[in-house]
């Protein structure tokens, strides 16, 4: 059942809150994984990426209704371009999205005893990762707007947890997926760490990612309407009656 509609600054803390525990899991869960399993990068991925499919799957659960979960500045404008958000909520979502990431990321170095803040020094920037991040992205835009369109958004907190945690392994970038991610992980020299010079590639590459996945939508199901845009990934706040807010 819908909410009422919320004004857009609790749509926006739900958003920063949302990121700020994702990049928080993420990178925790990367330092965690470090510390228990040294030297046996195949068990440290394997313990962050269930970390993170399991912490998507409650995040999206908890905030959906609210702002729609998406944490993730490509999913709110892909919103946006279906009508599900209206422009300005997409571009205010990528601004709590990202201080969201970035405050996540110092708090998960604290967590651990490190430096608030200590630049990563893990280079990811060869032409294999920004494939990956392509495919990691479309398929993520995939996923969510597949369900979107033919009402099953219900499934999308084990679908898009359980996409992420599986294209953990499939790609070569470890599937970041998300621009708002990038940033935030930069503050951390740390196994989910990526290094400010490789980070354009990364965004780039989403953002292609994302115009990919939104031509897949289109022809797959010939698009999505307002309407089913505004149930991504849970049904939302919004008021359909007056247009998307």
């Amino acid at each position: 059942m819908l909410l009422e509609r919320a004004p857009l600054w609790r749509r926006m803390l739900a958003e920063y809150l949302g990121s700020f525990l994702l990049a928080a899991i993420v990178i925790g869960s990367g330092i965690a994984a470090q510390n228990l399993s040294p030297n046996a990068l195949g068990l440290e991925l394997l313990e962050n990426a269930a970390a993170t499919g399991l912490g998507l799957y409650f995040l999206i659960v908890t905030f959906g209704p609210i702002s729609g979960a998406h944490f993730n500045p490509i999913i709110s404008i892909v919103d946006a371009l279906f009508g599900g958000v209206s422009w300005r909520s997409a571009w205010s979502y990528l601004v709590a999205q990202i201080a969201g990431c970035v405050t996540g990321a110092i708090v998960a170095n604290l967590m651990f005893s490190r430096a608030a803040v200590s630049l990563s020094t893990d280079h990811r920037g060869s032409l294999a990762h920004g494939l990956s991040e392509v495919i990691a992205t479309a398929g993520l835009v995939l996923v969510i707007f597949a369900l979107a369109r033919t009402q099953r958004s219900s499934l999308a907190p084990a679908a898009v947890g359980s996409y992420i945690a599986c294209a953990y392994f499939f790609t070569s970038s470890t599937s970041f997926a998300n621009p708002a991610i990038v940033v935030g992980r930069m503050f951390s020299n740390s196994f989910a760490g990526i290094a400010p010079a490789s980070a354009p590639l990364f965004v780039v590459a989403e953002v292609i990612g994302g115009v990919a996945g939104v031509g897949l939508i289109k022809l797959l199901f010939g698009g999505v309407t307002a309407r089913g845009a505004s149930t991504v990934t849970v049904a939302h706040e919004t008021d359909l009656r007056n247009g998307a807010v």
